[in-house]
């Protein structure tokens, strides 16, 4: 099963109150589930990375095989696709998982987006942050 993940990370300030989140979507575009992480005080870096490990997370319990991911941090996307070192050290722990997961998937890609095309994810790190709350949400198109 192939699953596009759109992902995000947010922060009120940098370091402020954070948050990552995923929305996973599938082949036809139908929303599947809606994945907020809170992360209290953190830089949009780290929450940028938490928002990707998430949804990571969920594709896999969905049984994912190959997934897409969309992400409007061309940072994030230019480390794991090795053109940027990762030279914080803040984000190489989270950087190593994010590699980990991504090698379970039959396929992976990653593509940087303009913020315009990740207007979901976004909302739903912000809503992370205003509920100070972790979330799982299934939004549909699961039958």
């Amino acid at each position: 099963m192939r699953v596009r993940i759109e992902t995000d990370g947010a922060a009120r300030g940098n370091p402020g109150q954070a948050a990552g989140a995923a929305v996973l979507y599938d082949d036809a575009g139908r929303p599947l589930v809606r994945v907020g992480r809170y992360l209290g005080r953190a830089t949009n870096n780290v929450a940028e990375y938490e928002g990707l490990l998430a949804g990571l997370e969920a594709a896999a319990e969905l049984g994912a095989t190959d997934v897409e991911v969309r992400a409007d941090s061309e940072l994030m996307v230019r480390q794991l696709t090795g053109v940027y070192r990762v030279r914080n050290p803040a984000l190489q722990a989270l950087y190593l998982q994010a590699l980990e997961r991504l090698r379970r998937f039959r396929s992976h890609r990653l593509v940087h987006v303009p913020r315009e095309q990740n207007r979901a994810a976004d909302r739903t790190a912000n809503e992370a942050i205003d509920r100070a709350a972790s979330f799982r949400e299934i939004v549909g198109g699961m039958g």
